[in-house]
């Protein structure tokens, strides 16, 4: 678990790291270059899950070797069931990270909801549903390893 306190924002106890797969920790299918080595840090605190629909059929092979819940959803609404996994985890303990049309109810039922931008951009709904908003997954997954760069981007 990770506790962050956050004037004005709250106390957030984190058990869940709910991650999109493609145009958030891939590319084109491919994991970008530095992720693997955050998830597996992050994994000795957080469960991980990715949920996805793995349009180019490579997330399994590419998450190999890293402890998390894959989860393959089907093609049609994609964004009510992203939004039913963090649920059945309870949101209040989610973090949730995505960049996609189909992330922004994950990322709005999360307690703590980052959006990225990256090569495939990202959503104006999920950019609007987002707590945070930064330009890579690194950064992303940093700002849980390095707490008081949310503390400074948050507070009120």
């Amino acid at each position: 678990m990770l506790q962050f306190v956050i004037p004005g924002f709250g106390t957030l106890e984190i058990e869940h790291l709910v991650l999109d797969y493609n145009g958030t920790l891939a590319c084109d299918g491919v994991l970008i270059e530095g992720v693997r080595e955050r998830l597996e840090r992050l994994a000795q605190d957080l469960h991980i899950h990715v949920v996805t629909a793995d349009t180019f059929g490579k997330a399994r092979a590419e998450l190999a070797g890293i402890s998390c819940q894959l989860e393959v959803l089907p093609v049609s609404s994609q964004d009510q069931a992203k939004r039913a996994y963090v649920q059945r985890l309870d949101g209040e303990r989610v973090v949730a990270i995505g960049n996609g049309r189909n992330d922004r109810l994950m990322l709005w039922s999360s307690a703590l909801g980052i959006a990225v931008t990256q090569r495939e951009g990202a959503a104006a709904g999920t950019l609007v549903a987002a707590d945070v908003v930064v330009p890579t997954i690194t950064d992303a997954l940093d700002l849980l390893t390095h707490p008081l760069r949310l503390v400074a981007t948050l507070r009120s």
